[in-house]
């Protein structure tokens, strides 16, 4: 991999890692596209720490507040603020563990059959009509104050069918908190604090697995630059997504996931690209 490849690969993950349009299926399509070899699993690491420091650092205040709660919590004198925010650390464990799960008894089959773009056409398309859905319904009016164990619970639950390509964990938990209630920047909001503990799990499983493996010095710098551009461009997608998500719909996201599906179907079927 060159240097060049790492930096698109870590743009390309720090970009639709946040957007509710699956990383997985754009860093699969993306090396289909242009004819690249697998990136491999100590890339994916990478990427994926890229990411997670961009989480802790753009929501540093709310892991500050939670972290505060929870070594308040069960004090006579805690204010209610403490006491939500202990509350809303714990929902966020609990909410992480059916995607854990999953991922521990199913990732092997999901990675041996179902990465290929002709699956992740139908992933894309159907996700995006879930959404569709949620946003015609929504009744955008919960805050993240009025998150209860039910909708961690619920959002944690759908978290875990992001584990096939294509699903978007963003765009499954965002969708589910648009039909729980909830305002989109909520909605996002609690996405990625949930995404933080799986990130995490999925970089220290992985990072085990390679525990044996080492890093060839022609490796470091495309590593290096692939960290960083998931790293900035991460951080530079939330942020846009938060302002985007006060005054806007997700149709634009929408349409892209149908258009991309549909595209990936036509290359399929009339231009030879193996499925």
């Amino acid at each position: 991999m060159t240097s060049i490849q790492a930096i698109i690969l870590g743009s390309v993950q720090g970009f639709t890692e946040f957007l509710p349009i699956s990383s997985s299926a754009h860093l699969i399509l993306v090396p289909w596209f242009m004819g690249w070899q697998d990136q491999g699993l100590t890339f994916d690491v990478v990427l994926h720490a890229g990411t997670l420091l961009a989480i802790l650092t753009y929501f540093w205040k709310d892991w500050y507040g939670m972290i505060q709660g929870l070594l308040n919590w069960g004090r006579s004198s805690a204010e209610a603020e403490s006491e939500a925010d202990s509350r809303l650390f714990f929902y966020v464990i609990l909410a992480t563990i059916p995607a854990a799960l999953a991922g521990f008894f199913a990732e092997r089959v999901v990675e041996t059959t179902l990465r290929s773009p002709f699956v992740l056409s139908f992933t894309m398309i159907g996700v995006a009509v879930l959404l569709w859905v949620a946003e015609k319904t929504a009744k955008l009016e919960k805050g993240l104050s009025k998150v209860s164990l039910g909708d961690a619970l619920s959002i944690g639950t759908a978290q875990a069918l992001a584990l096939i390509p294509g699903t978007s964990r963003s765009g499954i938990t965002i969708t589910t908190g648009l039909f729980l209630g909830f305002t989109r920047e909520t909605a996002a909001r609690f996405s990625f604090l949930l995404s933080a503990p799986i990130i995490a799990g999925a970089g220290l499983k992985k990072t085990l697995e390679l525990r044996h493996t080492g890093i060839s010095n022609a490796e470091q710098m495309p590593l290096l630059f692939g960290f960083l551009a998931s790293l900035i461009v991460g951080y530079l997608t939330i942020k846009f997504l938060m302002n985007f998500l006060q005054r806007n719909s997700l149709f634009i996201f929408i349409c892209y996931r149908i258009l991309l599906g549909m595209l990936i179907l036509f290359l399929i079927r009339f231009a030879g690209f193996q499925p």
